[in-house]
């Protein structure tokens, strides 16, 4: 059973790098996703942009997330990223797929149209799969696409939209339980994962169907799983703990699942800090383990003068003496 499992890490921007999806990967995740990628910003050569579509070694299988509203656009977007057409690329394994972005609540992204504003339009969503689908045969990848339950409470239309984009030629469609307008606040509606679950079994057997949303332990996971979800996904619920994959697995397994100790979780931090400085250089990547760290402290006892050090720390040996790690 447990190989059956899809275990998926959601793209996260700002956390969902190489170093991370690697350890994640070590930790039993069986498929990482990218920060989100502007079709766009590929379209017109961003450097920056493209310097999120990077795959470092040991990492398992990535597959690379695209936001944008434009059909021929999104296709020509799939088509760099799965060739490594653009300056700068830098692959240690091929791409394992595409997914769509058409789940991203924040404003700057839906007020153009993209990420969960599409749920708006869902008929332009469904030509937007037609137009990258034939991009992934082509190279022999599969594309999933990330949707939410609706806009909002009023325009619940999930299971419809699944259908459409399965239709459309989408291999896996990916649902976070919440609506675009409840961004991420707490609660799920799970209501809306098994009405959908419902309709592409009824339609489209053949496609996956993976949840998400506000899976913090094995057993929500188990939830979704035990559902009739072929998989899940998890974004928040990893931050600080990328054994949280390993846990699922042996919980599906009937093992108790791997709670890690203190000195397991700073010793991660420093290692994730490692890496990322490793990755980015040491300016960068300090700033960017400094709220990274703090996800692996909570709960600890002393954690919050532990933060406030971190976040004053400009150099990795002062960082890792902060989380008592000898360099």
């Amino acid at each position: 059973m447990t190989d059956a499992i899809r275990l998926v890490l959601a793209p996260m921007a700002g956390y969902t790098d190489g170093p991370f999806r690697r350890i994640c990967a070590e930790n039993g995740c069986r498929e990482t996703v990218s920060e989100m990628i502007s079709a766009a910003a590929l379209h017109y050569r961003d450097k920056k942009t493209a310097s999120l579509a990077r795959i470092l070694e040991g990492e398992g299988p990535v597959t690379f997330q695209i936001f944008g509203h434009d059909p021929v656009m999104m296709a020509e977007g799939a088509e760099i990223l799965l060739t490594g057409g653009y300056e700068g690329c830098r692959y240690a394994a091929e791409p394992a797929g595409i997914d769509i972005n058409m789940g991203c609540p924040v404003r700057k992204i839906t007020s153009n149209g993209d990420g969960s504003g599409l749920m708006k339009t869902p008929e332009l969503a469904a030509k937007i799969v037609e137009a990258v689908v034939p991009v992934c045969r082509k190279y022999g990848k599969p594309l999933s696409v990330k949707i939410r339950a609706g806009w909002d409470a009023d325009s619940i239309n999930a299971p419809e939209m699944a259908v459409m984009l399965a239709e459309a030629g989408a291999d896996r469609v990916s649902l976070h339980c919440r609506t675009k307008e409840e961004g991420y606040t707490p609660g799920i509606r799970l209501e809306v994962l098994a009405d959908m679950i419902a309709a592409l079994r009824k339609t489209k057997p053949a496609c996956e169907i993976v949840g998400n949303g506000d899976i913090a332990s094995a057993e929500d996971a188990m939830t979704m799983l035990q559902m009739g979800c072929d998989g899940v996904m998890i974004g928040r619920g990893a931050l600080g703990n990328p054994w949280i994959f390993r846990q699922i697995l042996e919980a599906a397994a009937g093992k108790e699942p791997f709670v890690p100790t203190e000195a397991d979780r700073r010793s991660m931090a420093a290692r994730l800090a490692r890496e990322v400085v490793a990755e980015k250089g040491e300016h960068v990547g300090i700033r960017e383990s400094r709220g990274r760290a703090a996800y692996f402290l909570q709960g600890m006892r002393g954690s919050a003068r532990m933060r406030d050090r971190l976040n004053h720390a400009e150099t990795l040996t002062e960082f890792l003496s902060i989380l008592e790690i000898e360099e």
